[in-house]
């Protein structure tokens, strides 16, 4: 039998024990690009079901394309557009269950279903998003909202 408390108490500590793997890939390195490609890299590998894990940053009043993982994806995206511009506009996360029931959503990859986007902020400022999508519906839980935030918050620390 499922047992509902048993995986989210692992949920947690798998997420604990990734946001201590970055830290540690990290806490040496002064390189943004390079931050940004390993910290794709480490939540593309450690997050199942998932077809895109990647960074849009904030330049010139729009989102530009930084490190990703996953298929060639929009390069600029307008904020308070998509998803990925929502979360921008509104400095906070945002996360669809389904896609295609968010208004203005931008399909870059046709097979994704959900979304969850992480505002990156820094002395209060908006640096760029965090961008993971699913290609199944529902996918991502409160569980990994509150966890891909403090991923976020550690990551913004260091760049």
């Amino acid at each position: 039998m499922f047992n509902v408390e048993s995986y989210t108490d692992n949920l947690e500590k798998n997420y604990q024990l990734v946001i201590k793997q970055l830290q540690a890939l990290i806490e040496d390195e002064d390189d943004q690009i390079a931050n940004l490609a390993n910290a794709s890299a480490l939540l593309n590998q450690f997050l199942d079901d998932t077809n895109w894990v990647g960074f849009y940053l904030y330049k010139n009043d729009q989102l530009i394309l930084g490190p990703f993982q996953g298929l060639p994806a929009c390069v600029t995206i307008a904020i308070g557009k998509g998803v990925c511009g929502t979360a921008a506009k509104q400095r906070k996360t945002v996360r669809v269950a389904d896609v295609h029931q968010f208004p203005g959503h931008i399909a870059c990859d046709a097979a994704s279903q959900s979304e969850i986007v992480v505002p990156m902020i820094k002395d209060g400022q908006l640096i760029g998003v965090l961008d993971i999508d699913s290609p199944n519906k529902d996918r991502f839980t409160d569980v990994d909202e509150t966890y891909l935030e403090q991923f976020v918050e550690t990551l913004v620390n260091y760049i």
